[in-house]
């Protein structure tokens, strides 16, 4: 089966996703079997080919920003492994100094800002910093994603309409898995195609297999096209699914075990290794050495995470505001 991408590209994608992947099952054990992770946990497992298209299709100075599922999109952008575990630990060394936890990843000098908690929040921040690429004159571009149940909240409207009257720098990415928190879309919404939302804006939109790296690499990088040079936003309505529930004590009681177990079959990491086995890619013994790579990096991870130290008392009120010398800070 001939491809469209180099088997450079292909290895790329293969480590990132597996990285990811790793990174995440491990957390999860460390959350649920020895109770060293605490707090909200949101899985990527199962979207990693959404993390691996948008890096191929973007530049280092594009900036991205997301929800509360930000482990993989933070980890892909380039935010050590070390620091993102130390975050889940809540320990000083983290990417938000251990006071954002799983929800609130940051990293300023990779362009990734955040994790955000609240619901299609980082839609209108997203928009923002558009703008702000605009208003300096540089051709970067921002990622904003965002999920199927952020789509229905009225930021998303507001921010659609400027994006389009502006034609700011924005790629708006629906990563849709199908369920937001535990309802489905068909239980939401009339309009269960997200992507014909940006339709009444006349913004260029489409839906994308979000299951695999090469169409989700096609769409955005058709999308960063446009926004560079000045055509405006697009959003993407990228389809993919979550094996994890919401969080990791949701109890998925809205869907089947044989549903679950039928997306798994078309996992984007094996569909990927399968094609890089049939085009020699790779070998089984090169995947499996990559494989073990990401495990030994997830492991120093923990060992780092472990013996780093919990934030000083004294940290608790430092950057929470931007003026030191804000008048209702009490000491």
């Amino acid at each position: 089966m001939a491809t469209k991408f180099s088997k450079e590209t292909y290895l790329y994608w293969y480590e990132l996703m597996q990285l990811i992947r790793q990174f995440e099952l491990t957390a999860e054990e460390k959350y649920k079997m020895e109770g060293k992770i605490r707090g909200f946990f949101h899985a990527y497992v199962g979207q990693e080919a959404i993390a691996a298209g948008c890096m191929t299709a973007t530049r280092p100075e594009d900036i991205f920003i997301t929800g509360y599922r930000d482990h993989g999109l933070a980890i892909a952008k380039g935010i050590s492994v070390e620091s993102c575990m130390a975050e889940l630990y809540g320990k000083a060394t983290g990417c938000a100094k251990g006071k954002g936890g799983s929800m609130h990843f940051f990293g300023k000098k990779e362009n990734f800002y955040g994790g955000h908690g609240i619901v299609g929040a980082q839609i209108g921040t997203g928009t923002g910093l558009a703008f702000a690429e605009n208003y300096k004159g540089t051709d970067n571009v921002v990622l904003c994603f965002f999920g199927d149940g952020a789509a229905r909240q009225g930021i998303l409207h507001e921010c659609f309409n400027l994006a389009m009257l502006w034609k700011l720098p924005v790629v708006y990415i629906c990563e849709n898995n199908q369920y937001a928190m535990g309802t489905s879309v068909e239980r939401t919404s009339n309009v269960t195609d997200i992507s014909k939302l940006g339709l009444s804006y006349e913004m260029p939109s489409q839906a994308v297999d979000g299951m695999n790296p090469e169409t989700v690499h096609e769409a955005v990088a058709e999308a960063v096209k446009r926004a560079r040079e000045k055509g405006g936003p697009t959003l993407l309505e990228i389809k993919t699914y979550r094996y994890k529930g919401h969080s990791i004590s949701d109890p998925q009681k809205y869907r089947t075990k044989d549903e679950v177990e039928n997306y798994k079959s078309k996992d984007p990491i094996q569909v990927l290794r399968k094609t890089m086995l049939e085009n020699k890619y790779a070998t089984e013994e090169a995947l499996k050495e990559i494989d073990a790579r990401c495990d030994e990096v997830v492991a120093a991870a923990v060992k780092f995470a472990e013996e780093s130290p919990f934030p000083n008392d004294d940290e608790v009120l430092k950057d929470v505001y931007v003026d030191p010398h804000y008048p209702f800070i009490v000491d």
